[in-house]
């Protein structure tokens, strides 16, 4: 048994210090091994859908084999499918790829500031300015969208529809200020408008011509041709 003395030298409370802090967590290996991994699938997904967007634009969706993207990236078919499960998968990729963005941009034209003119300028310019950085993904979805499954054209689709209410609202509001002439179907010109616009996806490259120098033929085209006449004094 022990004693009183070395009960209450137990019993005794423990002086208290300063707290303890605990060290700072640091991020162990297999953590920062994962981030690395992450970045490296992110960087490596971009690279596999501008390799389908070039093989798409280049021999049509129908004329690619997911080998055929293999190759330009020299891996194995095989590997493909960690990315995207199927060729419909890979094509609508491409395709929201080269819409995107579209509506942002013309949408803050549109609800910008200027004249009706001025805003319809203004969009034919960013309409084709993709042209210059992703050509590919452009392409492919003016000429093979048609060739996705029905749930992924409707997707695409909402988009076509937005950009072309953008543009038939503008041509709407020059009607309204008298700045566009008042006898054209803003339906039919918004149409029109677009194919002229998407048009030059299929030539610019072959022409050598600048994307600066084609949009400014397409305003002088488009803004001549839809103009009010200047009206009469007296």
């Amino acid at each position: 048994m022990k004693s009183r003395s070395a009960a209450g030298a137990d019993a005794s409370p423990v002086r208290r210090g300063r707290p303890r802090r605990d060290p700072p967590l640091r991020r162990g290996g297999a953590e920062e091994g994962a981030e690395r991994k992450k970045r490296a699938t992110h960087r490596r997904s971009g690279e596999i859908i501008e390799a389908a967007a070039q093989i798409f634009a280049e021999r049509g969706y129908h004329g690619a084999t997911t080998q055929d993207i293999a190759d330009v990236l020299n891996i194995r078919q095989a590997s493909l499918y960690y990315y995207f499960r199927s060729k419909e998968v890979a094509l609508e990729l491409v395709c929201m790829r080269g819409v995107e963005g579209f509506y942002e941009t013309e949408c803050a034209i549109a609800e910008g500031p200027g004249t009706a003119s001025e805003r319809l300028a203004g969009l034919i310019r960013a309409h084709i300015a993709p042209l210059l950085d992703r050509s590919n993904f452009v392409k492919v979805f003016l000429t093979q969208r048609q060739f996705l499954p029905a749930h992924s054209r409707r997707k695409v689709g909402k988009v076509s529809r937005a950009v072309e209410a953008i543009f038939e609202g503008v041509l709407k509001d020059g009607q309204r200020s008298g700045e566009f002439r008042a006898d054209f179907d803003t339906r039919i010109a918004t149409l029109s408008i677009l194919s002229i616009l998407n048009g030059c996806a299929a030539w610019y490259v072959r022409e050598q011509a600048s994307i600066e120098r084609i949009g400014g033929q397409f305003i002088g085209l488009i803004l001549g041709g839809i103009a009010a006449p200047p009206r009469k004094n007296g």
